[in-house]
């Protein structure tokens, strides 16, 4: 059976299903064919040969390699949608806490607790300097509605909050999970300028690096409050701190913060605490658990962020994965092999993401290791499998 190898502390929920699918797991492993972490950064020389499948237990991926693993056909997987309650809960409460002024509030509380029988009376007498507006009829702009995006948005909604939304890759699942009373724009810059609160839930990715920027800024409301939860790097830290000195900017809330962000009034820094939640850590865990399983016993491919989504039922007692550059002629070079060799094709799906592309194929019997070198022969494939049941 295979060996996963761990990174990270993995939450048992998730492990005790690989276990008793027969799975060794072993932080240890020399020659492991899985790899479960969670943001241990993982380098190109730790990924042995023998590894086939990486699983992130969390959303965010950018701590794997994953331009090296499509080279080596190495598939990655990610958790979406596991830890996104965890999240959705602290961008309500980062909300809450930008507008209301609590934690300087509370810094404040606690710095007169030597003030004695005085405290009530100075409580009272400064209360007023923390004033700060109800988020109720006020407008959350979203941008990317994901699996975070929509139950921040469905939240905001129920508390009373005008919601407008962006997101170009809008799926079909989220839409159909998504209240009907949040508005739609047509670009990002309706929701800069409409917003009284920003919150982002994209990946971090060269197209997305630095997105909220000094010419993003120049956009927004005075008074608005930027939510991050997603990555830290979504954001121009020194374009944010230029804002807030400039007062065009009501306050910043991070998940991500770095040194130049602290010991502000109007920067609250939380310590990636996102996800850190035990539902989430065993959601993350068991969702990763299953992907990796899945791939290594059949070959199924879900939630993948390097190769295309491509998953289905084994209909023979033998399976052949073939993955490959997406160029044409390919599929006819593969079917030729197998024709050439005597293997009838049962069953076969083709899907392809970018440049890579991902074959299960079902035949009518074993496969020998010459017909696997001449597969692996061909310009152009990255890697090839044999799967039986």
């Amino acid at each position: 059976m295979h060996t996963i190898k761990t990174y990270n502390k993995i939450a048992a929920s998730g492990l005790e299903i690989l276990a008793g699918k027969g799975y060794t797991v072993d932080e240890n492993a020399a020659d492991a064919q899985g790899i479960i972490l969670r943001s241990h950064k993982l380098q190109p020389e730790e990924i042995t040969t023998s590894v086939l499948g990486i699983a992130r237990a969390g959303a965010g991926y950018n701590n794997v390699p994953v331009d090296h693993c499509s080279e080596h056909g190495i598939v990655v997987f990610n958790t979406p949608g596991a830890n996104a309650n965890g999240v959705k809960e602290l961008v309500i409460a980062g909300m809450l806490l930008s507008s209301r002024q609590v934690y300087p509030a509370l810094a404040w509380a606690q710095s007169i607790k030597d003030q004695g029988e005085d405290v009530p009376k100075m409580i009272e007498k400064e209360k007023s300097r923390f004033a700060g507006p109800e988020i109720a009829g006020k407008t959350l702009g979203i941008i990317g509605l994901g699996a975070i995006g929509v139950l921040v948005a469905n939240s905001a909604i129920a508390l009373g909050m005008r919601v407008i939304g962006y997101d170009p890759f809008l799926s079909v699942e989220s839409a159909w999970g998504m209240s009907a009373a949040v508005e739609k724009a047509t670009n990002p810059d309706q929701v800069y300028q409409q917003a009284d609160y920003l919150t982002i839930h994209v990946p971090q990715n060269d197209k997305t690096k630095g997105m909220i920027n000094a010419e993003v800024l120049a956009k927004m409301k005075d008074d608005a409050r930027i939510l991050n939860f997603a990555r830290g790097g979504l954001v121009d830290n020194a374009a944010v701190l230029a804002a807030l000195d400039a007062g065009t900017l009501g306050a910043y809330v991070t998940d991500f913060p770095d040194a130049s962000l602290l010991g502000r009034d109007d920067v609250i820094a939380i310590p990636h605490l996102g996800a850190s939640t035990p539902e989430s850590e065993e959601n993350c865990a068991i969702m990763a658990a299953n992907q990796l399983d899945e791939f290594l016993t059949r070959g199924n491919i879900i939630n993948s962020v390097n190769f295309p989504a491509c998953s289905m039922p084994m209909t023979t007692g033998f399976r052949l994965t073939v993955s490959n550059r997406n160029v044409p002629k390919m599929v006819g070079q593969i079917t030729t092999v197998l024709a050439d060799a005597g293997i009838n094709i049962e069953d076969m799906m083709n899907r392809h993401r970018d440049e890579l592309a991902y074959n299960i194929i079902d035949v009518d019997g074993p496969v020998s290791d010459s017909v696997v070198t001449s597969l692996q022969a061909i310009d152009g494939v990255i890697a090839v499998r044999v799967i039986s049941s």
